[in-house]
């Protein structure tokens, strides 16, 4: 009788330990797994990439949930801290999330005042964690954080990309160009911002001028040109003539009634700030087009 009491429990076990198994399978099946980003905890021992660790986290899978919501996800993990004890939260005690919404491909991540006492080295180790997480989404290229809804004051710069050079050699930048990006001013006109491009090995100026643009201003009271949605296929310069390539498919899904003349100006303007380039083309799906958007784009743009 005790042999088989023992058998049945043994069985039993089995089919318990069998069962958690494929539990726990049909819950990873649910889940996706992205880096946190943390400060390792002996930074004065740290040197170069070191300064910033991280530590994977699964995540309910993306199908099907919007950006925001995914990205809120992140963010609320994030200031939970680390479970690794050689990293650290690089967020003050008291710093919860407040909101987090995606314009175009920016994320704007409102904190509490606790974040505000950042300041220096921590501010930027903390600035850049939080972009470090966030840019491993594809529809958020860069991130921008506030306190209370609003930008701090003494910080150089309110936008941020995973592009950055914070901890690499700045021999990982090929060249340097001086660009002017126009954005939409309080009056609606365009306003042009003075900006410096970083080139990698593999960028070319046009298509890091277009994604710069794309990232939006780092001045108050400027915005994008460029409508939700709206993205360059490709960016070509051939002698004096920047070719900007736009898809059909891009423009089909544009919101009804959107106003593209505002957007073709900005990237054109902005182009031509280049000193290589002299004039501007826009095409189709490759080919050469009368209009778009009701904007007449039948001849090169000139200086």
């Amino acid at each position: 009788m005790r042999r088989k009491l023992t058998a049945i429990l043994l069985c039993a076990a089995v089919l318990f330990t069998s069962g958690c198994a494929m539990a726990a399978q049909q819950v990873m099946a649910q889940e996706d797994t992205y880096d946190l980003y943390f400060q390792v905890r002996e930074l004065d021992d740290a040197s170069g990439g070191d300064a910033i660790g991280t530590e994977s986290s699964p995540i309910e899978k993306r199908s099907g949930r919007p950006a925001e919501e995914l990205a809120e996800s992140m963010v609320t993990l994030l200031l939970d801290g680390p479970e690794d004890e050689s990293l650290k939260s690089p967020f003050p005690t008291g710093t919860s999330l407040q909101s987090v919404t995606v314009e175009g491909s920016r994320a704007v991540v409102d904190l509490t005042m606790a974040y505000s006492t950042l300041s220096g080295v921590a501010l930027t180790i903390a600035d850049y964690c939080m972009t470090l997480t966030l840019t491993q989404l594809p529809e958020i290229q860069t991130v921008s954080i506030t306190v209370g809804g609003q930008e701090l004051a003494y910080r150089s710069t309110q936008s941020f990309s995973a592009r950055d050079v914070l901890f690499s050699s700045t021999e990982d930048v090929v060249s340097t160009a001086d660009v002017t990006l126009y954005f939409l001013n309080e009056r609606g006109g365009l306003t042009g911002e003075e900006r410096t491009l970083y080139l990698y090995e593999g960028d070319t100026l046009g298509e890091t001028l277009v994604r710069t643009l794309m990232d939006g201003p780092e001045e108050k009271g400027l915005s994008s040109a460029l409508p939700e949605g709206f993205t360059v296929q490709t960016v070509l310069v051939e002698e004096d003539v920047c070719y900007v390539n736009l898809s059909s498919s891009m423009l089909e899904e544009l919101q009804e009634g959107t106003v593209l003349r505002p957007a073709i100006r900005a990237l054109a303007r902005s182009l031509l700030s280049l000193e290589s380039v002299e004039a501007v083309r826009f095409l189709v799906n490759g080919e050469a087009v009368d209009s778009i958007g009701g904007v007449d784009v039948s001849q090169v743009i000139e200086n």
